[in-house]
């Protein structure tokens, strides 16, 4: 019992939003009133003051006029709040008998939604006149008939109402006969003919009436039909119906001529007086054309199909007739069953094709649902599918408004198919669906959104201007003008970055370029920022990452720091001829400004003096001798030695030693004219002789040579000393590898300074310098002085 008082949390949300939407609803109806006949355009009334509105809200809520009928038959001007005709109304068109004669009909606002009930009274006029449905009626009376009889006559129709109705009949002058007329059931007025004094058929055997409809207009319109009365013989007893009224219920959807009702009458008289025919008494032309009788049998027969929706009963009078003449009354009532055999209607009073994404809750739609039918076959249940954003909210009178659930995304989902489903309860149940396309308007709400958060972009060194180097994307799920994107390059956060003289992008379509030759020797890489804004309101934007690394290429060929290549005056060095194979002679040492395999050097002996006596190792160029020495080599040697990098194409460089074979470092030595030497390698045989001679001379003139000798030799070695260096012990056997950071693989490194003046020199050993300084400076000093000569850095 508890769970049956409990209220679900659903339902009780449901009745408050039903008792909002209703708060909206004003219950009370305006009442205006017009006659009928006016003319279309007629003014009726005039809203706003009715309503307690102002004239700039009803056009800024998009007022609007829904009768219950099909027909628009009311219209509004918003500009001014006033109700007009649409069109020439008919009282009896719209509603027939029925008084009073009320039009229905709703005023809407939207945004907010809100609805006024209102009734208009279509008041009628005299314009028709009584009808008969007959142009003459022929009654038959038995001459033995007694004064105070009653002979039911044909009722005359007018379409009129009230006061315009039918009010009276009147007959003509006459001695035997006046009218009576009684008031029927429904309200209808018949006349009654009424014998004043006896019949004599020898007498009078035909009377000729005229017998008159009148209506309560001013002024009065009537009708008129002719009555013929012939008097009988004698016939004292009129059939009977054993049942009256008959009453029967019929589906509307009953077949054409499908049986009825069968009546029974029965006359007591024999003979042809007994005899009984049967026939419809005074219908209506609506009845005539439904139903047929049968005179014989007195079967009733279904002749037009049947609608509930129009006509829900029939009152059919018959009349029993024997051979004399006489004729009895009965009557007929046909119930029409209503069958559920109307589909529900779906009528839209307004419609928003378009909605901007992210809006509150919207209005989409407000219509009405309408079903013919009655009972449970004219209830209905409105619903559209689970899956989608939007909401059916009822209002009052069977009208519903369709709203958005929660805002929209358009880049979810940019169009919606709403299908209206209209179900009635009926048995079968008959559905009724309308399709309603809302389309999502785009709002700008995404910034671009870049493929790749960084991108890394590869250029080779000495590249040509305006060259393409890469591109950028981002995308924008918005769509037109707000996905449009635009590329633009934002301000580096190096200030000393030349950002804008390097690179330049395509504002359509992120296509980088470089607009300047770039050196891998004096920048190898830089990273920007790149922003892509679309074109909203406002504009919404992002960035990446672009990293430039610049791809070295071969073109610096290797340059020798020792011996130096100058042109000043050669390097010598100095060998003893009792050097053993293998024995370190000098070290070419060499440098290349690219780098990677581009800046790996090999050293190769291009010329020898003598071939065969010297040898250069080909990874760290030490030169060393081949063999051993003997007397019969030259003293002095020329060697050229090829310095080569692995670029694609190889560069080379050369470099020029002096070597000079002397028997040991404590020989004097005194450098010979170049015509001398000349001369002496060759004639080395003079050479001996002269040595020979001066071994023997005095020991006087032997001393005073040697010290003239030592003197000259010093002086020669401290001029030598000031034009190269030989380091004392050999060289470590490594291979040079020369990348952007160290020149050679030895662990050891010092800086030799020459000072070049007029011949002499000066030697001097400074303190231990880093390899990657070694290389930087050496590069930079290259770079900005090509005669750079007379300073350097080796190890």
């Amino acid at each position: 019992m508890k769970k049956l008082g409990r209220i679900h949390p659903n339902r009780q949300v449901l009745a408050f939003i039903l008792m909002v939407i209703l708060s909206q609803v004003h219950l009370e109806p305006i009442r205006y009133s017009v006659l009928e006949e006016t003319e279309s355009g007629s003014f009726v009334a005039h809203l706003t003051k009715d309503l307690g509105l102002g004239i700039a809200e009803l056009a800024a809520r998009s007022a609007g006029v829904v009768s219950d009928d099909d027909k628009q038959r009311l219209q509004l001007d918003r500009q001014t709040g006033d109700l007009f005709l649409r069109e020439k109304l008919d009282r009896e068109e719209l509603c027939g008998p029925i008084e009073p004669c009320i039009l229905h009909f709703q005023v809407f606002l939207e945004m907010p939604v809100q609805f006024f009930q209102g009734e208009l009274l279509i008041q009628d006029i005299n314009d028709h006149s009584p009808v008969f449905p007959e142009r003459e009626v022929l009654l038959k009376i038995p001459e033995n008939s007694q004064p105070g009889t009653l002979f039911p006559l044909l009722i005359a129709e007018d379409l009129d109402v009230g006061s315009n109705g039918l009010q009276k009949y009147t007959i003509s002058p006459n001695s035997h006969f006046h009218i009576l007329t009684r008031n029927h059931s429904e309200g209808k007025k018949y006349p009654d003919l009424v014998q004043d004094k006896p019949l004599d058929r020898e007498e009078q055997s035909e009377f000729s009436l005229t017998l008159v409809a009148l209506d309560g207009g001013s002024p009065p319109r009537s009708g008129t039909v002719m009555v013929r009365i012939l008097i009988m013989d004698i016939n004292d007893n009129a059939p009977e119906f054993v049942h009256t009224p008959y009453g029967v219920q019929v589906l509307e959807n009953s077949p054409l001529d499908s049986p009825i009702v069968r009546v029974l009458a029965r006359d007591v008289d024999a003979g042809n007086f007994g005899s009984v025919s049967y026939g419809l008494f005074q219908a209506s032309d609506e009845i005539k054309q439904t139903f047929s009788i049968n005179e014989v049998t007195g079967e009733i027969l279904l002749k037009k199909k049947l609608d509930f929706e129009k006509i829900k009963s029939y009152h059919v009078e018959i009349e029993a007739t024997d051979g004399g003449g006489l004729s009895g009354k009965g009557t007929v009532v046909i119930e029409v069953v209503d069958v559920n055999d109307n589909p529900p209607e779906l009528i839209i009073s307004s419609l928003t094709s378009s909605i901007p994404e992210n809006a509150p809750e919207t209005v989409v739609s407000i219509f009405r649902i309408r079903d013919r039918d009655s009972g449970e076959n004219g209830k209905t249940i409105c619903s559209i599918p689970d899956n989608l954003p939007f909401v059916l909210k009822p209002t009052l009178k069977n009208f519903y408004t369709l709203v958005t659930e929660r805002p929209l995304d358009r880049e979810t989902r940019a169009e919606y198919n709403i299908t209206i489903t209209v179900t009635d309860l009926g048995t079968p149940r008959l559905k009724t669906q309308q399709s309603i396309t809302v389309q999502v308007s785009d709002v700008n709400d995404n910034a671009p959104t870049f493929t790749q958060t960084s991108y890394t972009l590869f250029v080779r060194e000495n590249n040509s201007p305006a060259l393409h180097i890469g591109s950028v994307s981002a995308t924008d799920r918005d769509s037109g003008t707000n996905a449009q994107v635009t590329y633009l390059l934002l301000p580096p956060q190096d200030p000393h970055l030349p950002l804008a003289s390097l690179v330049s992008i395509n504002a359509d379509n992120g296509h980088l370029f470089a607009l300047r030759s770039l050196d891998y020797e004096a920048l190898q890489g830089f990273e920007f920022r790149v922003g892509a804004a679309d074109r909203g309101s406002p504009a919404l934007s992002s960035e990446a990452l672009v990293r430039v690394l610049v791809l070295d290429a071969n073109d610096n060929s290797p340059f020798v720091l020792h011996p130096l290549q100058n042109g000043s005056a050669p390097c010598t060095e100095l060998v003893p001829r009792a050097a053993e194979p293998g024995y370190l002679v000098t070290k070419v040492v060499a440098v290349d400004g690219d780098s990677g395999q581009n800046a790996w050097l090999s050293y190769q002996l291009l010329k020898a003096t003598e071939p065969g006596l010297f040898g250069v190792w080909a990874h760290n160029g030490e030169v060393r001798t081949a063999r051993l020495l003997s007397e019969r080599d030259a003293a002095k040697h020329r060697l050229v030695v090829l310095v080569k990098d692995n670029g694609e194409p190889p560069r080379s460089a050369t470099a020029t030693l002096h070597v000079l074979l002397v028997d040991g470092f404590s020989q004097p030595y005194l450098p010979l004219p170049e015509a001398a030497l000349a001369q002496a390698q060759n004639d080395s045989l003079t050479i001996y002789l002269v040595v020979a001679l001066a071994s023997v001379s005095s020991l006087f003139l032997l001393s005073v040579l040697l010290f003239v000798a030592v003197r000259l030799c010093r002086r020669s070695r401290a001029a030598s000393v000031g034009r190269c260096s030989v380091p004392e012990g050999p060289f470590p056997g490594h291979q040079v590898g020369v990348s952007g950071t160290e020149t050679l693989s030895q662990s050891y490194q010092y800086e030799v300074c020459l000072t070049g003046d007029s011949g002499t020199g000066e030697f001097k050993f400074l303190k231990p310098i880093f390899p990657n300084l070694l290389v930087q400076d050496t590069r930079r000093e290259v770079k900005e002085n090509p005669n750079f000569r007379n300073s350097f850095v080796f190890s």
